[in-house]
């Protein structure tokens, strides 16, 4: 493995388990607690926390980490004869298509219905619920695929040592 792969493959590895460690707080109590609040008072704070995650460090990570996984995925389908390249592969494919394109097909177009609704309207009730069951679904295999991929992005790792 030259040093380029090796430090994509070593970000790659920190970052998914970074964004794995994110997505699992949201999927194991954030969306719980949220749910848990009076009225929509939770879907006014998940409203916020959308917002604000916009214009926060996560946003980098989100895509540099989609990036890493997107080139090793690519560049590695074109040697496959190399030590960990299915470690490689799959972690890439998995994390592209199981974080980046479920955040953009199921999550993000949960998050604009959201906004979109009055917290205090006549249908937020509707559609929080809606949005709960939704988005924490996709939420869970948004977390699945991020843990997936660092656990074999460092098999990688270790098949290359």
């Amino acid at each position: 493995m030259d040093m380029f792969t090796t430090a994509l493959t070593w970000f790659a590895a920190i970052s998914s388990g970074i964004m794995a460690g994110v997505y699992l707080t949201f999927s194991v109590f954030v969306m719980r607690s949220l749910d848990a609040m009076a009225g929509t008072t939770g879907m006014a704070a998940m409203q916020s926390i959308n917002r604000i995650i916009l214009k926060s460090a996560f946003m980098p990570l989100f895509f540099l980490s989609s990036l890493a996984s997107l080139v090793l995925a690519i560049g590695t389908a074109l040697d496959l004869a190399d030590a960990g390249a299915i470690y490689l592969l799959a972690g890439g494919a998995i994390y592209v298509l199981g974080m980046f394109g479920v955040t953009a097909a199921g999550n993000v177009p949960l998050n604009d219905r959201l906004e979109a609704t009055d917290s205090d309207g006549s249908g937020a009730a509707a559609m929080w619920s809606l949005y709960m069951r939704r988005w924490t679904v996709w939420n869970h295999v948004r977390s699945i695929a991020c843990t997936t991929s660092a656990v074999l992005f460092t098999l990688a790792l270790i098949a290359r040592a």
